[in-house]
């Protein structure tokens, strides 16, 4: 482990460990040396290169080592054909639910990988205080996939059933959230909140404001996810997008979820895109999809990307009963009805790659295939013809494009079973 510290490794998280033992180890290859893989005749696209074309990417102990217009066979020691398919980075989901055991709703991360081409995921809110510990020792530690979290303000986490997490104020401890970040600024990147009246009962902002002063008072900058939905009235809406700080996220922001008297009270309301909504975007708030099994509407976001307010990032929430539900809100597929509703190829890429990328910002060169990056690399099938989309209320709108996951490739080592070392003992 020559070139790791001790400190250093066991600062990175679950596979990401060894993307960081490849990269320092990592050396000029020699006219004899092989890949340990190539990713053969594919049509790469990376935004974060601006790149688009048919190239070759040779892997070398678990990182990427050339992307070139073609790599001899004979310098492969193996090789996926992914001619005829779309060749990105690993996709980022910065919106999951993978705390399964302990978490109502949580699935593995590596049970995700394969339907969602999904490298790195994030878990939103599902562990507090009280049980961030044991996600992050039982389940980031033994994950291929790479996983951060954003810690909840309650310190039960999320915990909707039967009585949500905030119905209780007393559960939102500010001290004991900033702790946890203080504690963990490698793997958390900030701090979760639900803002729907069906968590928070009438509290208002003060589930967000002590939020907001555990990011602050925790000794590096983290920051916000913020789950909108059916919140309790109008002028909170707009309330919770002015407290919202440039960086923070807000996600479900396309929700056309009514709160509890049947009121819609999100971005759009009577058909018009809230000032507030427009405000924080330009001010720098992310807009997260954030699609799940009931937060996002067709109609909402029809008014919402022609009125300026387009999707920073595109993600799941998937979990058990998001992923039954007709939305099927599994990456790729998220992905297809931003397509359907006019961006580009390239925008939904960059939206579930090198966005999140940034927003994450704690493992060098994710959602990228620079060179020196982690091997980690997703090749999808374009499948053209009539497509039927369906959001989480009903309403169903005609694509032309579905994307469709062939083959995930995690740090170099193609995903399935059985599962192989991603580089021999030399």
């Amino acid at each position: 482990m020559s070139g790791v510290s001790r400190r250093h490794f066991l600062s990175l998280t679950g596979s990401a460990a060894i993307a960081g033992i490849a990269g320092p180890a990592s050396a000029a290859m020699g006219p004899n040396d092989k890949f340990d893989l190539v990713i053969k005749g594919g049509d790469v696209l990376d935004p974060s290169q601006s790149l688009r074309g048919k190239r070759d990417i040779g892997i070398r102990w678990g990182v990427i080592e050339a992307v070139e217009n073609e790599i001899p066979a004979a310098r492969a020691a193996k090789s996926i054909d992914a001619s005829g398919r779309l060749v990105t980075p690993g996709l980022i989901d910065l919106h999951s639910h993978v705390y399964p055991y302990g978490s109502a709703i949580g699935i593995p991360a590596d049970e995700l990988v394969q339907a969602q081409a999904t490298t790195t995921v994030v878990s939103a809110g599902d562990a507090g205080v009280n049980n961030l510990a044991a996600l992050r020792r039982y389940i980031v530690a033994q994950s291929r996939a790479r996983i951060y979290a954003f810690v909840h303000i309650a310190n039960n986490g999320l915990s909707g059933f039967p009585v949500a997490e905030l119905y209780n104020i007393d559960y939102a401890q500010v001290d004991a959230c900033a702790m946890a970040l203080a504690e963990n600024p490698d793997f958390l990147l900030g701090v979760k909140v639900r803002m729907s009246e069906n968590v928070i009962a009438k509290h208002g902002l003060e589930p967000l404001k002590r939020s907001i002063k555990a990011c602050e008072m925790c000794g590096w900058p983290a920051k916000m996810m913020v789950h909108i939905g059916g919140v309790e009235t109008k002028e909170l809406m707009s309330q919770i997008l002015d407290l919202m700080r440039p960086g923070d996220v807000l996600t479900h922001a396309y929700s056309g979820a009514p709160n509890i008297g049947g009121a819609f009270t999100n971005i759009v309301q009577e058909g018009k895109l809230l000032p507030a909504a427009l405000s924080a975007k330009q001010r720098g708030v992310m807009f997260d999809v954030g699609h799940g099994g009931g937060s996002f509407d067709f109609t909402v976001a029809e008014v919402a990307l022609p009125g300026g307010c387009t999707p920073d990032t595109i993600s799941s929430d998937i979990h058990v009963f998001s992923g039954n539900s007709p939305g099927m809100p599994y990456l790729p597929n998220v992905m297809g009805k931003f397509i359907t509703l006019g961006l580009t190829l390239e925008q939904v890429v960059a939206a579930a790659t090198v966005t999140p990328a940034k927003i994450i910002n704690r493992a060098p060169k994710i959602g990228t295939l620079q060179i020196g990056a982690p091997g980690d690399v997703a090749i999808l099938d374009l499948v053209e013809g009539q497509t039927s989309f369906v959001d989480t209320r009903n309403n169903r709108r005609e694509g032309k494009l579905l994307l469709k996951p062939v083959q995930t490739v995690i740090n170099g080592v193609p995903f399935g079973r059985p599962y192989q070392a991603p580089f021999a003992v030399r």
